[in-house]
């Protein structure tokens, strides 16, 4: 039989641990300073870092693979338009976090959300 004491713990526990996910969750893994990556046939045609200058616009990316119209947010960005044929890319939406990715095949396009001090080849269930 359960004291209120043992109640008491029970539920200290539960409310500890919900605070310590939602704590990992937001804070423990973002960087503040993220940058765009955009990789074409595997090799890295552009950095942008997050500036409230580029908020709402558009940058073109053109190759020999086709064409993407990328759109930047306010720490976030997406395909907007794009002429391969299945248009995934486009219907993927925002990405905002380090790590995210939107890739387009057809065209060899690769955009990843990464962070500047993101150099470290482990990943996030290694740690």
């Amino acid at each position: 039989m359960l004291t209120k004491g043992d109640k008491i713990l029970i539920v200290s526990i539960v409310i500890f641990s919900i605070l310590s996910l939602i704590y990992i969750k937001n804070f423990a893994f973002t960087n503040e300073e993220n940058y765009i990556s955009i990789q074409v046939d595997g090799e890295e045609i552009k950095k942008v870092i997050f500036d409230k200058k580029l908020i709402g616009k558009t940058m073109p990316i053109e190759t020999e693979f086709g064409y993407n119209l990328i759109e930047i947010g306010d720490q976030k960005v997406r395909v907007i338009d794009a002429d391969c044929p299945d248009k995934l890319d486009v219907k993927q939406g925002y990405i905002s976090k380090s790590g995210e990715v939107i890739v387009c095949l057809p065209n060899k396009l690769v955009i990843e959300i990464k962070g500047i001090g993101d150099d470290v080849d482990i990943d996030y269930m290694s740690r």
